[in-house]
C-alpha cells in the first residue's frame, strides 16, 4: 500500500515538473526581437498601421511627424464635431435670444406676442400655428432676481436657461395650474436666503407691499427664455392675446414698487430668424454665450472639449487657418450627423409605435435624456435629435398630464419608409375620437429650416377647431398633402412645394388617457398614385 502511494506521488510530481518546464519554455522561448521575453502583441504598435484616416507610420512605437499631424487633425475635427452636437442647445437658445432682441425684446418688460398666431414667415424651430405665443428674454445679470406674473388661464409655459435646460414651468402645467401665479427667477450668483428648487419652491414673501405665494427658481445662467402659450377660444386667438396683454408682467424685483410698463410686439406675419448656424459661424455664436454666462453653466468635461478647439471664457476665439479649416469641416460632419440622428434615427426608442413611422419627441421619455435613471449616463444622440428640430425643454412634455399641456408625434416618411416629397400627393387618416380635450392639429415643416413650410397657404396646418374639416362617415378625417388639392378635398388639404421635402407634427392639446395608454393611434401617410 505504501509503495503504491509513493509511486502515485512520484507520478504526480513528475507531471507537475513537466508542466512547469513547458510553461518556462513558453515564457523564455522565442522572445520578441529587441526584448528578453515574449511581449504580448496587444501592447505593441507595428511600424505601419492601416486606419480609416490613412496609413500611420512608427519607428519602434515612435510616431512619425506626418502621423502625429494626421491624428491631431483628426482629433481636432472630432472635437469640433462633438462640440457642435453637444452645444446645439446653447447656440439654439442664443439664436432665439438674438431674434427676440432684433424684434424689439431689448428688456424684460418687452414681449414678442403672436396675436394672430405664428404663420410661416419666421424661421422658428417647429413652431405651432394653433396657440398664441408670448416670448420674453430675462437678463438676470442686469435685472437681478426677476418677477414674472402669469395671468389666469395661461396654457403651458416654460422658463429655460442659456443651455436650454429646464428652470420652471408656469401656467396650466406649472405650479399655478392655470390659476395664475407669481414667479421669481434668481440669477446664478444669488446668495440670499430665499429657498428655491428646480421647478419652483413655493415661498411666502412680500412683493410691492403685498404678501404673496411666490414660486421661486434659480437659473444656472443670466440669460433665460420664457415662452408661454395661450389656447384658442372658439377657434380664435383674440381671448389669449388679450389675456397676455392685460395680465402678463415681467420686471426686476428691485423695481417691484414701480415696475416698467409692459410693451407687447406683434410677431405675426413677420420674418425673422431664430435658428442657429450650421456652418463655422456656429462657433462664434457659442463663443458669445461662453463670454457672457458664468463659467459654471457648463461642466468641466464639455468646457475642456470647447477649450481644446479654442473656445474658452475670458479668451478671444481666434483660430488659425489650419484650425478654421478643420472646424469648417467639423461643422459639415456635425450637421450631417444631427440631420441623420433625427431623420434616420438608429435608436429604436425614437419610434413611438412599433412597426410605424411615427416618432417620439423625447426619446427615452426623459427631459434630461438620462438612460435608466442615469445608470447609462446621458443619451447624447437623443438630446441632439430633439434640439436640432425643436425648442422648449420641460418635464411636462414627458409627464402624463391628463387633459392639460400637449403631446406630440412626428412623421417624415410614408408607410413604406420613404421621405415625403412636395411634388407627390399623400393622404393621412386621423381616426375618430382623437383623445384631446382641447383640440388637435397637424403642422407641416420644411426639412431645411425645420420651420413651418412656406407655401401659398398662410398656415401650413389643419386644426379640428379652427379648420372646417370634412369628416368621413366613421368620424375620422382624411388629410391630403400635395402641390394642388384633390378635387373636392380642398377643405382637408395642406399645400406642399414641388422640389422640396416636408415633414409634420401631430399635436394633441389636453391629451387624454387613450393617448398615454396607446389605445388611439393615427394612421400612416399613404402615397396616392
Amino acid at each position: 500500500m505504501i509503495n503504491k502511494t509513493i509511486v502515485k506521488a512520484k507520478t504526480w510530481i513528475s507531471a507537475s515538473l513537466f508542466l512547469l518546464v513547458l510553461q518556462g519554455a513558453s515564457s523564455y522561448a522565442a522572445p520578441t526581437p529587441g526584448f528578453n521575453y515574449k511581449i504580448p502583441d496587444s501592447i505593441m504598435t507595428p511600424n505601419k498601421v492601416e486606419t480609416s484616416i490613412g496609413t500611420l507610420n512608427f519607428y519602434d512605437g515612435l510616431p512619425s511627424k506626418a502621423t502625429s499631424e494626421k491624428v491631431f487633425d483628426y482629433i481636432d475635427t472630432a472635437r469640433g464635431v462633438e462640440v457642435f452636437l453637444s452645444a446645439i442647445p446653447i447656440a439654439s437658445i442664443e439664436a432665439m435670444r438674438l431674434a427676440n432682441v432684433k424684434m424689439g425684446v431689448t428688456s424684460s418688460n418687452n414681449v414678442l406676442i403672436f396675436d394672430e398666431l405664428m404663420d410661416s414667415p419666421p424661421l422658428f424651430l417647429t413652431g405651432n400655428t394653433d396657440t398664441v405665443y408670448a416670448s420674453g428674454i430675462l437678463d438676470l445679470k442686469k435685472d437681478g432676481p426677476t418677477v414674472i406674473e402669469i395671468p389666469k388661464g395661461s396654457g403651458p409655459g416654460t422658463v429655460n436657461d442659456a443651455f436650454f435646460r429646464f428652470v420652471t414651468d408656469a401656467g396650466s402645467v406649472g405650479p399655478d395650474r392655470g390659476k395664475g401665479g407669481t414667479y421669481l427667477i434668481l440669477p446664478p450668483d444669488y446668495k440670499g436666503d430665499l429657498k428655491y428648487k428646480e421647478g419652483s419652491e413655493a415661498v411666502k414673501m412680500k412683493i410691492n407691499g403685498k404678501m404673496k405665494t411666490v414660486f421661486v427658481s434659480k437659473s444656472t445662467s443670466y440669460s433665460n427664455w420664457i415662452i408661454l402659450r395661450g389656447f384658442l377660444v372658439d377657434g380664435k386667438p383674440d381671448a389669449a392675446s388679450k389675456m397676455f396683454r392685460k395680465g402678463l408682467k415681467i420686471y426686476s424685483l428691485s423695481k417691484a414698487n414701480n415696475p416698467p410698463k409692459m410693451n407687447f410686439i406683434n410677431g405675426s406675419g413677420k420674418f425673422f430668424n431664430s435658428i442657429h448656424a450650421n456652418d463655422f459661424h456656429f462657433y462664434k455664436e457659442l463663443n458669445d454665450v461662453l463670454q457672457r454666462e458664468p463659467v459654471s453653466m457648463i461642466d468641466h468635461e464639455l468646457r475642456g472639449m470647447m477649450s481644446s478647439i479654442g473656445l474658452q471664457k475670458g479668451k478671444k476665439f481666434t483660430p488659425d487657418a489650419r484650425m478654421k479649416k478643420l472646424l469648417t469641416d467639423a461643422m459639415k460632419i456635425g450637421n450631417a450627423t444631427a440631420r441623420s440622428l433625427y431623420f434616420n434615427p438608429r435608436m429604436a426608442q425614437a419610434y413611438k409605435w412599433k412597426g410605424k413611422q411615427w416618432k417620439a419627441a423625447f426619446v427615452g421619455g426623459d427631459y434630461k435624456w438620462l438612460i435608466d435613471g442615469g445608470k447609462g449616463g446621458r443619451n447624447l444622440d437623443a438630446r441632439t435629435y430633439f434640439f436640432y428640430i425643436a425648442t422648449v425643454n420641460t418635464p411636462a412634455m414627458v409627464m402624463e398630464f391628463i387633459g392639460k399641456g400637449s403631446q406630440y408625434a412626428l412623421l417624415d416618411k410614408d408607410k413604406e419608409a420613404r421621405y415625403l416629397y412636395g411634388d407627390k400627393n399623400y393622404k393621412l387618416n386621423i381616426p375618430a375620437n382623437v383623445p384631446a380635450k382641447d383640440f388637435w392639429s397637424i403642422v407641416v415643416y420644411d426639412p431645411q429650416t425645420r420651420s413651418e413650410l412656406q407655401t401659398g397657404q398662410k398656415f401650413p396646418s389643419k386644426n379640428n377647431k379652427k379648420s372646417n374639416l370634412v369628416k368621413n362617415a366613421d368620424g375620422s378625417v382624411d388629410l391630403y398633402f400635395g402641390a394642388k388639392p384633390p378635387k373636392g378635398k380642398e377643405a382637408n388639404w395642406i399645400q406642399t412645394v414641388p422640389g422640396k421635402g416636408w415633414f409634420l407634427i401631430l399635436r394633441l392639446y389636453g391629451p387624454l388617457k387613450p393617448w398615454f395608454e396607446n389605445e388611439w393611434k393615427p394612421g400612416e401617410i399613404e402615397l396616392l398614385q
